[in-house]
């Protein structure tokens, strides 16, 4: 995923050996499992962010992306999002080549599924445990004294459509990740009860995905439906390919071709089928966010689950996500309006549409009527039905700033396992953990002042001349939440944890008039390559 691959190509550039664990690599590194673009509102900025600090999805989102569009444009810089519709296969296929170009880095096709530990000789009494490798599914142990955790909604997931039987899994398999999904949860489940079992305060949360369609059966003349260009003039992600485009030589250049999207909207007649749909059991089990205040503990709603110990099935109530609600929460939640949808091709080489903005786990009958009531949509067909997916996250505040966990040294979490929500999110943290996951196993304590950037190895000697004042002003330039987004995204989840599924949005970053997308080289480049620093 876009946090485990961030992570180890991370630590590899800091001159770490690292070994990226996955089922069926080849299948399933840089797999988009929910929606075909990169970036956003702020999510842009997080990946600019990511490209400063010579991450890979900025890269390979410019290699792969078929439309450019910089986000409310025609407001002031602070508030603007670079966002990229992504070819899916295309994506994949470059992500892959940038991780297989790292040196230092070796892909095993496996699944993690416990973790090996022994004690902390220096710990204190909530750091009594320390990583000294993991153990894979074949039972060969890697030995290593940090490892980073990346199981995004694979930690005791399951899916949902209707009423029919959950599934454990973490998403929807594909015909190509099928064999490797289900490897991958089986090790997850099993990584679950080792993270119960060391104490770390856990919760569920969920998230949903739309039904896929068919293009060919789409009215794209239908003219209802409001065509959306890309940019004449597309801002790329990669500072090296020019962030700010212009006339001449300096105008980013696509290099795959680029389409249209197109804007619907549902109807009165959506509304009435979704409102009279038996409610899913994903729906059930969810309490919409803004209800959470007449709960009389709120706690219970963010982190009371049933462990798998227990052999019991968690109904616990969990929010649902605020920022990406289903289509059901959008029509009980704000009835008589219409929403939007946007039409998004998936790549050059399929017909498979993704609706943003359709995301469900109604009845698949009641997802095909519902899809139908939408203009330009009357005679779609489903290639595959929406669902909602429910899985445990370890509550965020059991990290330090490094995303290292209290309670066993050397183990570093990113992505959705801390609760946030999102590719770029979750990238970011994958970067932060791998740069610090390197730091604390090539020196140790020391190592814990880790750089970022390649341009400064911690495997270097050089770098244990720098002072600890050196090494703390770089560290607050990166990961301090007054200079960039990724910083408010660690300080935030760190510090007050999560509640909901975490999403960035600009109105979380105090200094964005200074802490903005088009200047994220000049605000981190350096730092992140200053010795022994952040």
């Amino acid at each position: 995923g876009h946090a485990g691959t961030e992570a180890a190509a991370a630590a590899a550039r800091l001159g770490a050996s690292v070994a990226l664990v996955t089922p069926s690599p080849e299948r399933t590194i840089g797999e988009m499992s929910c929606n075909p673009s990169i970036g956003g509102l702020a999510k842009g900025a997080l990946v600019r962010e990511i490209d400063a600090l010579d991450g890979l999805m900025g890269v390979a989102a410019d290699r792969a992306g078929i439309q450019f569009r910089v986000l409310n444009a025609s407001k002031g810089p602070a508030v603007r999002g670079p966002r990229a519709q992504m070819d899916r296969t295309a994506y994949k296929r470059e992500i892959q080549a940038l991780v297989g170009a790292t040196p230092r880095l070796e892909v095993i096709d496996a699944a993690v599924e416990d973790l090996v530990l022994t004690a902390n000789e220096n710990g204190t009494a909530h750091t009594s445990a320390r990583v000294a490798g993991v153990k894979l599914d074949s039972g060969v142990v890697l030995n290593a004294p940090t490892a980073v955790i990346a199981t995004g909604t694979f930690l005791r997931g399951v899916i949902r459509v209707g009423t029919r039987p959950p599934v454990p899994a973490g998403r929807a398999p594909t015909a190509l990740t099928e064999k490797p999904d289900a490897a991958a949860a089986a090790a997850a489940n099993a990584l679950a009860a080792r993270l119960y079992g060391a104490g770390f305060k856990m919760g569920r949360m969920k998230t949903g995905t739309p039904p896929r369609l068919d293009g060919k059966s789409i009215d794209w003349s239908d003219e209802r439906l409001t065509p959306q260009p890309g940019d004449a003039a597309p801002s790329p992600f990669a500072f090296e390919n020019g962030s700010a485009p212009g006339a001449g030589p300096n105008r980013f250049k696509p290099p795959m071709p680029q389409v249209l999207c197109h804007a619907t909207r549902t109807t009165e007649a959506t509304e009435r089928i979704v409102a009279a749909a038996p409610t899913s059991p994903h729906e059930i089990a969810a309490v919409e966010f803004d209800e959470l205040d007449s709960m009389n503990d709120l706690e219970s709603a963010e982190v009371r689950v049933v462990p798998p110990s227990s052999g019991g099935v968690d109904r616990t109530p969990v929010p649902a996500p605020r920022y990406c609600p289903s289509l059901e929460s959008k029509i009980r939640r704000f009835p008589g309006r219409t929403h939007l949808v946007w039409l998004e091709p998936e790549g050059l080489d399929t017909d498979v549409v993704y609706p943003n903005g359709l995301s469900c786990s109604l009845e698949p009958e009641t997802q095909i009527n519902a899809v139908r009531s939408i203009p330009g949509l009357e005679n779609a067909a489903i290639l595959k039905p929406g669902y909602g997916v429910e899985y445990d996250y370890v509550d965020p505040r059991e990290l330090r700033a490094s995303l290292e966990t209290k309670k066993i040294a050397g183990l570093f979490l990113a992505g959705q396992i801390n609760g946030t929500t999102g590719y770029e999110e979750a990238a970011a943290q994958g970067l932060v953990a791998g740069a610090a996951a390197a730091g604390v196993a090539l020196k140790g304590d020391a190592g814990r002042r880790f750089p970022i950037s390649r341009y400064a190895s911690v495997s270097d000697d050089s770098s244990e001349s720098s002072d600890s004042d050196s090494f703390a002003s770089a560290l607050r330039r990166v990961t301090a939440r007054d200079t960039s987004y990724l910083g408010v995204l660690v300080d935030d989840l760190t510090r007050r944890g999560a509640s909901e599924p975490y999403r960035m949005f600009s109105s979380r970053v105090e200094n964005r008039l200074s802490v903005r997308p088009e200047n994220a080289d000049e605000r981190l480049s350096a730092a992140g390559g200053a010795p022994g620093g952040g």
